[in-house]
Formats: structure tokens, C-alpha cells, sequence
């Protein structure tokens, strides 16, 4: 029933030119809109407090009569009343007993006689930040907030006390709770339809043009146009019979290898499915992506959807050994985490919580429609969900651990195991003979060591100085043996100045970039956001500040402005601090000290080894190096090179395929209740089992508090598909649906609760569910139900008597026109210029962004888009919190949660990137190339919006493109809303 029937049905007749007014209608809205945004008990206590109750005097009765009931009738009915689609915070304000019980908070929102502690007099008067009301509009009038202060101060007089009150939170008589019905009053959808209509006396609208209807159809199936060809051949068909043209149009769309593309994109929508682990770090996961190609690959092959969920949640134990199956596990982990590894027990625990929560959120919403995580801290608030049902779920994913595992077939396992144990086998070998040459040198080297005794200090990180014999030389050269973290190189190791200073009266450090000396040296670091970074310069920036992070070859050379005679060299990485900053990392500590007056002969002047080692290691490391025979170098030379060489072999051996889908361990303790949400405070454990939710609508299972882990998921996804649970096939029905209609019969599609919006046609969606099932959960068949209906077939012509009654078409009086989502659209502009690459289906993705990682992530939105992005945009890789210029710019979302329904915005932003990106110019010279021959304006119309020109269209046109060329023609066109938007 529309809200003006349900609202009409109980007002007062002066009341009702009120509610029918443009204006109200379009205040109602933004009320719906505000609220949306709101949760919990503040809801009800605002809401209440537009509600008053009632004492029999008639002066006051006639009061709120006149100034009071049209203010709640303009303001609150809309979203706490009876008649209102979606009730706000459990509070009713259509009647006494509404505001007299209140909403989630269960106190009165009124108290009589008091205005000064009433919250809606505080709230109407802006008296709470944040909290001012009405939501979204400007302050009510200061008469208007008058009047209620009165109102209230008289007692709150309210006579309406006989309207029905039905106050509750939903128990397991829930309408969603309930067994599907097997019986319906129509066996088709146009029955369900067409009878909701004419209880307000509408009617479906009249079919659709051939040439929309097949736009409509395509884009809705595979996501592209279709060709001027395939319109004009459709066209001819469905003149002759409309019927037979419009059933193999739709089992073409349906066999198209496309269709999986397209609807799979809505699926990994559903599932969170994002490329990078989010949170602080929000590294890039370069090995998901086979669970994408496995989502297209199954809903092409019409997998039935009950399997496809069982193989989410336990593909590993059903599909042992068969990756096209247990890579549907990969689900449990496709959603953000945190990796930030907090060594802290209390921090550890609540990370585990929040990464158990994020399975538990995704696997209720997508599969249940429930929101089981809003139990997590105490018994969900509207729905009969315990606290007990959310540790359930959680009990059956205790042993899901993030990461990457192993994925092959059983062929593929034996192969490799044939393979690899040889060459391992000989490489042990060879690693023991080089090992027991090693020790012999190591052993002969720690009596060295204990024979010669330091005559000098250890190196001091802070200022570490060298002094020799003057010398004339124009190139200096710090070679690094070893630094304080690594006996045997330098790598990694770090400097912060290097000072060379001449033989004179008064020395001068000539190591100074800004005297024109040069610095050269390997790093161990880049970071691509910052090219200069970590690099050797910053060692003769005189400034204790940035510093060389040393890399292979372990050797700083500076080159000096002229050759010069020096006697001293200084050098440092302590940045002027604490030489126990580890912040400051490892500093060099065995070292030699090489000059030259060519670069091409090098003379060593000083060195570390006469020095106090750092450790003993160190000592003994550097002793190696005396006391190693030429022959005992050659030996492990050539040991070293066998072993790289094998070591090349092994790797040449097709590695065995990870992919990101998770690890799963037994879980070492009982899942326990967290008091309050704190995994600090256990209570009582729990098993896994089924939720007590739907124990009366379903059978239930419970298995042993030490079930296997992987029996655990498989026996939650039984439960999740079996053919009597009520919410399963209702949730998918109703995904198909939106995604057909741009909105579900229920529209919050993951909230099948009491938060939830109730369905606009009950028993259509229960019939939808019953024909999934009866169609062994595959969705191909639903679809052509739904594409072959009358309710799909209609046009979108716009009739304003039955926008007045149904202004977003909810009850279907016509199709409803939508805009081509963000890769619908990219996908367009490819296709039409002749770009898009289709043959290339599945495989890693590709970017559109520029990634660059130095401990934390960072995505740079790429300018121009190559070649090796003319992909479909399903294959983009879709990075949390990435900006990817044109698909963000169209709510493409960032599957921080899952998106079970897009937002749909309209910002300037879109139309200025589609307008002057480089992408739409690099698609408008491509469209232009190929139209430039014979009528290039009709062939850019056929190609693009796939009709022939209108003469005045043709005549604009060429004007057009004899002012400003070809190329800003075909640009113009690719920004038309004929292109951009469906009928």
C-alpha cells in the first residue's frame, strides 16, 4: 500500500489537502532522507517529542487541533505513524500512547506541564548541538515553537486516543522470519503487479519501443550496448513477432560470456570483494583475483546459488584438490583487515575481534540479510537476534586466518612433489659441504681474533673520524664491510654526513654538495612519491638531518669540485642524537677508507681493523678475511656457484599457485560470549550452531565445542541453503530484482530486519523465491521470468496522475529509467570508439592508478589511460581508498563495506570529467578515426546511440564539425544524456 492511502486511511478529512501538497510531500521527503541517516534510541526521543498527550478539556483539544497535530502531520508522520513505509526509532506519533511510551529509549518524549524538560521543545529550539530538528530544514518558526511550548505547558492535550498502537521491536513473527508461502493468488509476476496497482487505481504502462527495449536489456544483461546491427535486426524481428524476438534476444544476453561479467560486478559488490587489505597499511593484494574470474565463471555456467554459497564459506572442504571450488573460500577473507601486527595482548584480542566481526557483518548481509554483527555487544536492539546467535557465527570462523595459501589440483601437487624433493635433496647436499668448509674458516678465524687485540676504540655512530698520512685526491671512497646489525655487509645500513677535510692551516670540509661536490651510492630504499629520498646526497648536505640508506655494492663515493689534500675523513648516522637510537638504524662499523685521483686506481688510507669490533661476531668476521687461503675462496666460490645454479633450476620449476583465500587452523580454545563486546571479559562459551533466530521457521544444529574448523563453516552453509530456510532465497530473489529495477522489492537488500524497509509486494517476492528454488537455485531462469514480464517489458513514458500517487514508481506503474553505472560507462565510451578489448577476459588485473608503498600505501590517479587499461572495468583492480578518475567520479564505491546498493549522485564533478578528462579525449579521437569516412555523422550516431540522426540533430552537427572539427563532435556525443542514461 502507497504511504498517501495508508496515511489518508486514518486522518482527519481538514487534515488531508495538508498531506497531499506539493510542498509537504517534498518536506516528507527530506524527512524520510534525514532519518535514514539515524540510528538508535536519539531517533525515538526526537521524534516522540513532536507527540503529545492528551487531557479532556476543550480548549486545549481545540488547540492542538489548530496548532499542534498540523506540525506533526507536516513533520514526523512520514516516518513515525502508522502509515509510514519504514518506522524511525520505535516511536509512533500518531496517537498518545506513541509519545507516552517513547521509542528505543522507552521514556515519554513529552512531559507534560514541563516544556523546559521535554526533548522536543529542546530540540526545536536548537538547544542541543547537533540534535536540532526538524532534520534537514531550518529552524521551525519561533510561533511555531511558541505554539508547542504552549501546548505543552497546558498539559500536552491529546485527543487521540482510540488509533491503534502496536510498539515492539520484531520477535520471530517477522515477516522475513516466516516459511515462504507455497500457495499464491497469481502465478505470474505481471499478477502481483497489475493487482497492487489497481487498489490505487493505476495500470502498467504500454511496452516498449523496440529500439529502448533492446538498449534496456543489453546494458541490464551484459553491461555494453548493443550494436547498430543487433538494433536494427532486433527491430525487424520484433515487428514481425514481437514475442519469439524478445525470448531469443533474452537467451542470447543470457548465453553471452558477458553476462558473467557484468553481473558478477554486482555480486562483488555484495561480497566486499576490494584488491588491498585497507586500514593504515592498505597494501595492494596482487592474488585475489581469481576469485573475481571464479564469481564470472560461475554465474556464466548458471552454478546453482545455493552451491555458490557452500563454496564460499567452505569451498577448501568440499573442493580438496579442485581449485575452480575451493577458491570460492577466498570470500571469507576478500574484506579489509588489520596487519599492523600490535604485539600488545589487549590490542591483539580486540584486532582478532574486529577481523572475526568483518566475516560475521559480511556472511549475515549478503546470504541472511540479517545484521547479526548489531548483537555482538549485547541482544540486537530491534531484531530477535541474541548475543548468543553472533558468537555462533563466530564459533564457526575461529580458525579463518587472513593470508595466502596453496591452491592446486591433485595432478599439479604430484608434479611438483616429483620435482622439487631431488633438487632440494642435492642442494641440502651442497649446502652441508659449504657449511663444513665455512666452519673450518670460522674456526681458524676465532683464534686469530683472540690473538690480536683491538689498539682502538669501536666505532662511534655519533662521529666516527679517521686522520692519515695527507694525501692528493679528487675521489674519495667509503667502502662498508659490515655494519652494526650484520658482521659480513652493509646493506641496509645507514649515513647520515660524510665529511672529507683538507691538509691546511685551517681544514675546510670539501665533501659539501653546496661546494660542488658529488655524492654516489646505491640505496637500499626508494619510495616512488619521493625519487629523492634515502638516497647518498643527503651524506654531503652538511645537515644532520635526512639520510643515505646504504645498498649494494655497500660503497659511497664522493667526488670533490677539484683535486685537493686531505688528512681526514668524518662520518656519522646518528643524526645528532643518542647513538641507541635504533630509529636511526644500523651504522657502519667496518669500513675502509679508498682515494683516487682518477676514479679508475684506488689507494686505501684507513680503515676499520685495527678497531674494537662491534661484537664478537664482528671480530671474528673480520679475521675470516685474513686468515682464508685463495684456495679455500676458490672452493667456496665454486660451491656458491653450484648452488646458484641449482637454486636457478628449482625456481625454474612452475611454482604451485597462492592465491589470497586464507588459511584455516583449529581453533586451540572455546568460543566464549564477550561481556559487553570486550574480548577481555569472556562469559559464557558457546558452540557453533544455527541461530536461535530462525529456529522456529528452520531445523537447527549444534555441533561439539571441538568440531573440526572446516566442518564448522560447511555445517553453517548447509544451514544458510536449505531449501526451508526463509531468508536465503528471499534475500537473493530480491537481489536479482533491484538489480533489473535499479530497487528490491525490499529496499535495503542486507537488512531484512526490522531496520529494514518491509516489501512493496510481500508475496511477489515470496513467489520470486519459491521459483528460485523450484529452479534448483539457479538464477538464469528467474531472470528470464523477469525479463519476459509485462512489469519489465513497459516503457518509462511518465504519466503525472500516477506520479502523484507514486512518485518513485515503487509499485511499478512504468519502468523505471536509470543512468549506466560507473564501468557500464567506462565500458561504453571503449566499446563505441572501437577500444575495448573483449577477448581479453580473466587474469590479474589491471590499474588505473599509481601505487607506490613505503610502509603505508599510496594510490596517485593516473592522467592518462594506456592501451593496457581497454579492459572491461571488472577487471580494474579495485584498491580500498583508492580515487580512480571517471569510475569514483560515478559512485563506483570503495568496498571498505560491502555495497549492497550503489549510491546514485549527480555533482559537477562528473560532468567535468567526462568533459575534459584525457580519457574521453583519447575515446573521441578513437571514435573519430573511425567514423572519418563516408556519413561520418550518422556512422557516429549508430555507433554511439545506435539510431540515425533526426535532420536538425544532422544539421547541428555538421555546423559543428565544420566550426570546431571531427574530434569535438565525437566528444560532444560522448557526453549526451542520450548515452548516459536508459529508458
Amino acid at each position: 500500500m502507497c504511504m498517501a492511502m495508508s496515511l489518508t486511511a486514518f486522518l482527519p478529512e481538514w487534515v488531508i489537502p495538508i498531506y497531499k501538497t506539493k510542498q509537504y510531500a517534498s518536506n516528507m521527503q527530506t524527512m524520510k532522507d534525514f532519518f535514514n541517516l539515524l540510528m538508535g534510541p536519539f531517533v525515538g526521543l526526537l521524534l516522540a517529542a513532536f507527540c503529545t498527550p492528551l487531557y479532556a478539556n476543550p480548549e486545549g483539544i481545540a488547540f492542538f487541533e489548530q496548532k499542534v497535530r498540523p506540525v506533526l502531520v507536516q513533520h514526523c508522520y512520514s516516518c513515525h505513524s502508522q502509515g509510514a513505509d519504514k518506522l524511525k526509532g520505535n516511536l509512533y506519533l500518531d496517537s498518545k500512547a506513541g509519545w507516552a511510551k517513547g521509542g528505543d529509549s522507552g521514556e515519554p518524549v513529552i512531559v507534560p506541564g514541563m516544556p523546559n524538560q521535554s526533548l522536543l521543545i529542546r530540540y526545536v529550539q536548537h538547544l542541543e548541538p547537533g540534535l536540532e530538528m526538524p532534520p534537514g530544514n531550518a529552524k521551525l518558526p519561533d510561533e511555531v515553537i511558541a505554539d508547542l511550548v504552549t501546548w505543552v505547558e497546558m498539559g500536552a492535550p491529546d485527543p487521540r486516543e482510540g488509533m491503534k498502537l502496536d510498539v515492539k521491536r520484531s520477535d520471530k513473527t517477522w515477516w522475513s522470519l516466516q516459511p515462504i508461502a507455497q500457495e499464491f493468488e497469481y502465478h505470474s509476476i505481471d499478477g502481483f503487479i497489475t493487482a497492487e496497482l489497481s487498489k490505487t487505481n493505476l495500470a502498467i504502462n504500454p511496452p516498449a519501443d523496440p529500439r529502448s527495449l533492446i538498449r534496456r536489456m543489453t546494458y541490464d544483461m551484459i553491461g555494453l550496448p548493443p550494436s547498430m546491427e543487433e538494433v536494427d535486426a532486433f527491430v525487424r524481428a520484433y515487428e514481425t513477432q514481437a514475442q519469439q524476438a524478445v525470448e531469443s534476444l533474452v537467451d542470447r544476453l543470457l548465453a553471452s560470456p558477458h553476462y558473467g561479467e557484468h553481473w558478477g560486478r554486482h555480486w562483488l559488490d555484495v561480497i566486499r570483494f576490494g584488491e588491498s587489505n585497507g586500514f593504515e597499511r592498505n597494501f595492494l593484494i596482487d592474488d585475489l583475483w581469481p576469485l573475481r574470474d571464479y564469481v564470472i565463471r560461475s554465474l556464466n555456467e548458471d552454478k546453482p546459488f545455493n552451491q555458490f554459497i557452500v563454496e564460499h564459506l567452505a569451498g577448501d572442504v568440499i573442493g580438496k584438490d579442485q581449485p575452480e571450488v575451493e577458491i570460492g573460500s577466498a570470500f571469507l577473507v576478500a574484506g579489509p583487515f588489520d596487519d599492523v601486527g600490535n604485539q600488545d595482548i589487549a590490542a591483539k584480542k580486540n584486532i582478532r575481534a574486529a577481523t572475526l566481526d568483518e566475516v560475521i557483518t559480511t556472511t549475515s548481509g549478503a546470504f541472511l540479510g540479517l545484521t547479526v554483527n548489531c548483537a555482538r555487544c549485547h541482544n540486537h536492539k530491534f531484531d530477535p537476534i541474541p548475543t548468543e546467535d553472533y558468537y555462533r557465527l563466530r564459533a564457526a570462523f575461529e580458525g579463518v586466518k587472513h593470508g595466502r595459501r596453496t591452491i592446486a589440483t591433485a595432478e599439479q601437487q604430484k608434479a611438483f612433489s616429483a620435482t622439487i624433493p631431488p633438487l632440494n635433496a642435492e642442494k641440502e647436499r651442497l649446502s652441508a659441504e659449504r657449511s663444513q668448509l665455512d666452519n673450518a674458516i670460522t674456526a681458524r678465524a676465532q683464534i686469530a681474533y683472540n690473538a690480536q687485540p683491538p689498539t682502538r676504540p669501536k666505532v662511534d655512530p655519533l662521529l666516527t673520524e679517521e686522520t692519515f698520512e695527507p694525501v692528493e685526491a679528487r675521489y674519495v671512497k667509503l667502502v662498508i664491510l659490515a655494519s652494526t646489525s650484520s658482521p659480513s655487509n652493509g646493506y641496509s645500513a645507514r649515513l647520515t654526513e660524510f665529511e672529507v677535510w683538507t691538509d691546511s692551516s685551517e681544514p675546510q670540509n670539501v665533501a659539501l654538495a653546496k661546494s660542488g661536490a658529488k655524492a654516489e651510492g646505491a640505496r637500499s630504499m626508494i619510495a616512488e612519491d619521493f625519487p629523492e629520498a634515502y638516497g647518498p646526497q643527503f651524506c654531503i648536505d652538511g645537515q644532520f638531518g635526512e639520510q643515505w640508506f646504504v645498498g649494494a655494492p655497500s660503497e659511497l663515493t664522493i667526488t670533490l669540485p677539484a683535486s685537493q689534500k686531505i688528512r681526514r675523513i668524518v662520518f656519522s648516522n646518528a643524526n645528532g642524537r643518542g647513538p641507541n637510537d635504533t630509529a636511526q638504524g644500523a651504522a657502519p662499523c667496518e669500513y675502509e677508507i679508498q682515494v683516487s685521483s682518477d676514479g679508475e686506481v684506488w689507494k686505501t688510507v684507513a680503515s676499520g681493523t685495527d678497531r674494537e669490533p662491534w661484537t664478537p661476531a664482528h671480530g671474528i668476521e673480520r679475521a675470516r678475511r685474513t686468515v682464508i687461503t685463495p684456495e679455500e675462496r676458490q672452493q667456496l666460490a665454486a660451491l656458491d656457484q653450484q648452488l646458484s645454479q641449482l637454486q636457478a633450476r628449482i625456481n625454474n620449476v612452475p611454482a604451485l599457485p597462492q592465491v589470497w583465500a586464507g588459511n584455516f587452523s583449529e581453533p586451540t580454545e572455546p568460543t566464549f560470549v564477550h561481556k559487553g563486546g570486550d574480548p577481555l571479559k569472556p562469559g559464557d562459551s558457546v558452540v557453533p550452531a544455527s541461530l536461535n533466530v530462525l529456529d522456529q521457521a528452520t531445523p537447527t544444529y549444534a555441533l561439539p565445542g571441538n568440531a573440526p574448523e572446516g566442518e564448522r563453516r560447511l555445517a553453517l552453509a548447509k544451514w544458510i541453503t536449505r531449501n526451508d530456510n526463509p531468508l536465503t532465497p528471499r534475500v537473493l530473489a530480491n537481489r536479482v530484482w533491484q538489480y533489473h529495477f535499479g530497487v528490491g522489492l525490499v529496499d535495503t537488500p542486507s537488512d531484512f530486519g526490522f531496520l529494514g524497509s518491509k516489501p512493496t509486494h510481500p508475496q511477489l517476492l515470496d513467489y520470486l523465491a519459491s521459483r528460485l528454488i523450484a529452479n534448483d537455485w539457479k538464477i538464469k531462469p528467474l531472470h528470464r521470468e523477469i525479463l519476459l514480464s509485462k512489469t519489465y517489458l513497459q516503457s518509462t513514458a511518465y504519466r503525472v496522475e500516477a506520479a502523484q500517487q507514486d512518485r518513485e514508481s515503487r509499485l511499478l506503474w512504468r519502468f523505471p529509467p536509470r543512468r549506466l553505472s560507473a564501468e557500464e560507462l567506462r565500458d561504453t565510451l571503449l566499446m563505441v570508439s572501437g577500444k575495448l578489448q573483449l577477448k581479453e577476459m580473466g587474469g590479474p588485473g589491471f590499474r588505473l592508478y599509481k601505487y607506490s608503498q613505503n610502509n603505508v600505501s599510496t594510490y596517485f590517479p593516473l592522467e592518462t589511460h594506456g592501451p593496457d587499461t581497454y579492459r572491461r572495468a571488472v577487471y580494474h583492480q579495485n584498491a580500498r581508498a583508492s580515487i580512480v578518475d571517471i569510475l569514483s567520479d560515478f559512485d563506483l564505491p570503495d568496498i571498505a563495506f560491502a555495497a549492497p546498493k550503489r549510491a546514485n549522485t549527480t555533482t559537477p564533478l562528473q560532468a567535468l570529467t567526462l568533459l575534459n578528462h584525457s580519457f574521453t579525449f583519447d575515446m573521441a579521437r578513437a571514435l573519430a578515426s573511425r567514423i572519418d569516412h563516408g556519413d561520418a555523422v550518422g556512422n557516429a550516431y549508430a555507433l554511439v546511440l545506435q539510431r540515425p540522426p533526426t535532420e536538425t540533430e544532422r544539421f547541428a552537427a555538421l555546423r559543428l564539425i565544420e566550426r570546431y572539427g571531427l574530434n569535438a563532435f565525437c566528444r560532444a556525443l560522448l557526453n549526451s544524456n542520450e548515452l548516459l542514461y536508459l529508458d
